[in-house]
């Protein structure tokens, strides 16, 4: 008898790249943004967020120091175009400087928030959760990391390769493919917002939970501190929204302006403790 040649195997539904990364595979894509994350959640006894949102663009103190001192130098031995070049980069150098200030105040923030979690009677866990990628979201994972305790990245995937800073911790390093699906394990758990300063991303984030506490689509209460008054004064009219009457007085309460990092940290665990901490 002729031995029947063996066929390989197809691959298993659930182990076929070519399907699962195709147009008929984006449900399975979608439910496994909601689902993988929601089990790491309950492994870790995660419930409580404190998420704080800002710019990509925001560098330490340190690091532009580091670049105004590196182009001081270089300007001294440039002439003509290269020296009006260099002179460019100090300008911008400068406003990087000025907006250091955001990068500190939130690695400030940050530790004085996850070291009060720390601190809170079992069974409370309050954890300071970012973008996961750099400026802002490094400064917040970074106070944690300083304080010595967790703190969540949810990172997304852009075409130029946002990668995760290195302030995270490992365990609770995510990273999401759909922007909806991020920004929902966003709002789902948080219970405290801080917006520092940032672009579209920032005020895309703001809004969206500014409309979500509005309309009341988010049944739990928010504590929302926009930090940076002179900044968003300038960016955010909220003096015409108002004259306008497309928003309302009250709707301005659902918001706290802060410029320091104790003014913000007294605000939001004034409001988490009388909200959410369980007390032994």
């Amino acid at each position: 008898m002729r031995q029947q040649k063996k066929v390989q195997k197809a691959p298993k539904a659930y182990q076929n790249d070519k399907f699962l990364n195709s147009p008929s595979g984006r449900i399975m894509r979608i439910m496994s943004e909601y689902i993988e994350p929601h089990e790491r959640f309950r492994n870790y006894k995660i419930s409580h967020t404190m998420v704080i949102f800002g710019s990509a663009r925001i560098h330490s103190r340190a690091e532009v120091k580091e670049r105004l001192s590196e182009l001081n130098k270089k300007i001294k031995s440039s002439t003509g175009k290269e020296k009006e070049s260099i002179e460019k980069e100090i300008l911008k150098a400068e406003t990087d400087y000025e907006l250091s200030k955001y990068y500190e105040d939130t690695v400030e923030l940050a530790y004085l928030l996850t070291d009060w979690a720390k601190h809170l009677p079992k069974p409370n866990k309050f954890v300071v959760c970012s973008g996961g990628g750099p400026g802002i979201m490094e400064a917040a994972n970074r106070g944690a990391a300083k304080a010595k305790g967790l703190s969540m990245g949810l990172n997304i995937s852009l075409p130029f390769e946002q990668y995760p800073n290195p302030y995270i911790s490992p365990e609770l390093n995510f990273e999401f493919h759909y922007f909806f699906m991020r920004k929902f394990w966003f709002a789902y758990l948080s219970k405290a917002l801080i917006v520092m300063p940032g672009g579209f991303g920032t005020l895309d984030e703001l809004f969206e939970i500014l409309t979500l506490v509005q309309t009341m689509k988010l049944k739990k209460k928010m504590s929302i501190v926009v930090y940076g008054t002179k900044f968003w004064n300038q960016i955010i009219d909220f003096d015409n929204l108002l004259k306008y009457g497309v928003i309302s007085p009250e709707d301005m309460k659902l918001m706290y302006f802060a410029d320091t990092p104790q003014q913000a940290f007294d605000y939001l665990t004034k409001e988490l403790t009388a909200n959410y901490v369980i007390k032994k």
